[in-house]
């Protein structure tokens, strides 16, 4: 005979279905507190990457460069090679986030839609050599990650260094895609 249940059992079953501590909270993410664009812009080769629906198709050979314009907005063109032999290109735009010097939103949308808040992507460079010879790329909500170095390969200690802090800023990089030669 099925029962109606009680408040108290209520509570019971559910004091048994929560976990016996909240989950610990993951540090909050910040960009680097100084981006010079104008040292940023150049073309920078991808190391590694989670993986992402808008790369799927690449095989190697992924490269990001930026180009100035005007008002600290920098052209994009991301490249790789396909996994059928032919170069994939996107080309999109960059604007800085007022007040937030390593914070950009990025968009590869036609230009005539950029008056549409939703076609701007976070991208924050979160970790940047003093000489800007490699950087960290991500978001708030750590899906997506990007390796870069201005050469098409890269230290394995550095490498793993990076992965390191990345790890303590909450990224899970378990399913990391390495797209490029390590030394």
């Amino acid at each position: 005979m099925f029962r109606i249940p009680t408040p108290l059992s209520c509570l019971a079953l559910l004091a048994l279905w929560l976990p016996g501590s909240a989950p610990a909270a993951e540090p909050a993410l910040s960009s680097v507190p100084a981006l010079d664009i104008s040292r940023y812009a150049g073309q920078w080769h991808e190391i590694a990457h989670l993986p992402n629906r808008f790369q799927e198709d690449c095989a190697g050979e992924i490269t990001a460069t930026y180009t100035l314009r005007a008002a600290g907005h920098l052209g994009v063109r991301n490249a790789c090679l396909g996994k059928d032999g032919h170069r994939i290109v996107a080309d999109g735009e960059a604007r800085p986030v007022a007040g937030q010097p390593g914070q950009l939103q990025v968009r590869f949308a036609p230009g005539w839609l950029s008056w549409l808040p939703w076609v701007w992507a976070d991208y924050w460079v979160i970790d940047l050599d003093p000489d800007y010879t490699w950087a960290v790329v991500g978001e708030p909500g750590r899906d997506y990650f990007w390796i870069l170095s201005r050469e098409p390969t890269m230290d394995r200690t550095l490498f793993e260094a990076i992965k390191l802090r990345a790890g303590q800023l909450g990224y899970d990089l378990s399913d990391l895609v390495v797209s490029a030669p390590l030394r």
